[in-house]
């Protein structure tokens, strides 16, 4: 519930809403914004029922919504040794080492996060110098994008993926599954403290709400039993997906019926093809640095055409995660073969999305507007790769230019909503927002206005959230917002040849904080529905009765 001091009057700072660009007042009345306006009408509002915060300057925007995000894993990378700085071979391995010293020696070794692509050589350990390193416990590493690990030759050897001598023990696919659910923790209460880790996390990041991607092969369903089954009034809303393939509308209900928890639908991390940087992303042509080799398909056209077909039918959503454009291939097909099952009409009213669709050309972009086809995003997979000399450059060559294209959707029409894929990405959402001005293809920058939508309003729209309002700090709005401290405040655009900020009140857009600082803005409070989620020990007790 929220706070029994029901109207709360936040002033002197400024207020991004549609309803006043200028306001730098709002009074929020229980889980609702009641009214945004001007410091000089604050203050004839004030009287003894108000709890009055004095934001000093702070900026209240709408709460980020992350609409890709995997709360357990998040979780067990943030508990795990991170080996996102590692450089080498030799680097991992003594990290390893040191995280092993002192671990007993039954314990399973996580670690999370790297990245061959940045090592001057990426060659990986054998399986006897992990096995060295870990002291011969059982260890289990993801690399950052969460599609291949190395592990333990036990655990690959349990998984049907023995390494050849002097081989790297990395398993992909099914091994990976395999490997996962045999070291992943189960128990009710170690996977309840890794929910509250992940999700005290994203609150103090400025996220009202998370999308979690939940599948058969990745948490199992007792694990999004338990999330979406938590109490905590002070933590992000969860809205999950379930990825389990249907292959009629008689089955999609059994599914959803037998899940005993609500889903916005079978979609999500339900796989066409796997990731560029394990080289299971589906191409049309051979990977650049892997003659012959050209991703894998883990379905077919019929499959994603009956799946699609049979959730259009009962008016649910459905989608598939898909990254290469051979796979995207699939999928158009698929959703070809759907609109002649059950009717165009029906495909595009399910509202049906897809999860990440990295490489897209103006055609590809043109059919999912046309079967009304949400992409949901990530731009900080541009920011980590997509630099000359990056990982997609490696893998791809010239097939870099235009990838992750936000422009072409945009021009398409199709719907954008924007996530990190943690653990992939980090949980940071204003640079998430810079990644879209700073695309590394200035063909497909965005602004910050339409990235900061992308972040909020539309990963409401994306889940079909009942509520028009929700992502909107206007009269009527729920109280989901974030305060932050920012460098500056501006207006940004994408094409530099355009100009980048104005203070005239005709323009009527709201101001953003300056993403080009040193300092990237920090989260003071963040608050869902009138309800606290986080406090900065930097934000003020501040609130006081009037």
């Amino acid at each position: 519930m929220p706070d029994e001091r029901a109207l709360t009057l936040y002033r002197n700072g400024s207020v991004y809403s549609a309803a006043d660009p200028f306001a730098s007042a709002m009074l929020v009345d229980g889980g609702t914004v009641a009214w945004v306006g001007s410091e000089q009408a604050a203050a004839s509002l004030v009287d003894d029922r108000m709890t009055v915060v004095d934001l000093d300057g702070g900026l209240v925007a709408p709460g980020f919504v992350d609409s890709h995000v995997h709360v357990t894993d998040t979780g067990l990378a943030l508990s795990s040794l991170d080996l996102s700085t590692v450089a080498s071979a030799a680097d991992l391995l003594d990290a390893v080492a040191r995280a092993a010293d002192g671990l007993p020696a039954d314990a399973v070794l996580r670690g999370h996060g790297w990245d061959e692509s940045r090592w001057a050589d990426p060659t990986l350990p054998s399986a006897g110098q992990l096995a060295r390193a870990a002291g011969g416990r059982r260890t289990f590493l993801t690399r950052v994008d969460v599609h291949s690990a190395l592990v333990s030759a036990d655990l690959a050897g349990g998984a049907g993926a023995d390494a050849a001598p002097g081989e790297a023990p990395r398993v992909v696919g099914d091994a990976l599954h395999a490997a996962r659910a045999e070291t992943r923790p189960v128990a009710p209460e170690e996977l309840g403290r890794l929910h509250g880790l992940a999700l005290r996390h994203a609150a103090s990041r400025g996220y009202v709400a998370l999308v979690e991607q939940a599948a058969p092969q990745l948490g199992g369903l007792e694990d999004l039993r338990l999330l979406l089954g938590r109490n905590a009034a002070a933590e992000p809303e969860v809205m999950a997906y379930w990825g389990q393939q249907v292959s009629s509308a008689e089955e999609a209900r059994a599914v959803l019926d037998g899940l005993g928890v609500p889903v916005r639908g079978l979609a999500g991390d339900l796989n066409i093809d796997g990731s560029i940087g394990s080289r299971t992303a589906l191409l049309s042509a051979d990977y650049d640095d892997a003659p012959g080799h050209r991703g894998t398909a883990f379905l077919t056209a019929e499959q994603v055409g009956a799946h699609l077909a049979a959730l259009s039918e009962i008016g649910v959503q459905g989608g598939f995660h898909v990254i290469g454009d051979a796979g995207l291939q699939l999928a158009l097909e698929g959703l070809r073969l759907a609109s002649e099952r059950v009717g165009k009409h029906a495909v595009r009213a399910a509202g049906h999305r897809l999860e990440h669709v990295e490489m897209a050309g103006d055609a590809e972009a043109a059919a999912l507007a046309e079967y009304a086809v949400t992409v949901s995003a990530q731009p900080l997979f541009d920011a980590a790769w997509g630099h000359p000399g990056g990982l997609y450059e490696q893998r791809l060559g010239t097939r870099r230019a235009g990838m992750n294209p936000f422009i072409r959707f945009y021009s398409a029409g199709v719907p954008l909503a924007f996530g990190s894929d943690s653990p992939v990405c980090a949980l940071s959402p204003w640079e998430s927002v810079r990644a879209c001005l700073t695309h590394s293809d200035p063909s497909q920058r965005i602004s910050a206005r339409a990235a900061f939508l992308g972040h909020t309003r539309s990963g409401w729209r994306a889940a079909r959230h009942p509520n028009p309002l929700m992502g909107q700090l206007v009269p009527g709005a729920p109280a989901s917002f974030a305060v932050w401290r920012a460098d500056e405040l501006m207006v940004q655009v994408a094409d530099e040849r355009v100009q980048a900020w104005s203070t005239d009140p005709r323009a009527r857009t709201p101001l953003l904080p300056a993403l080009d600082t040193e300092h990237l803005p920090d989260c003071l409070l963040t608050v869902h529905e009138g309800r606290q989620l986080f406090r900065s020990d930097a934000f003020s007790a501040g609130a006081s009765a009037a």
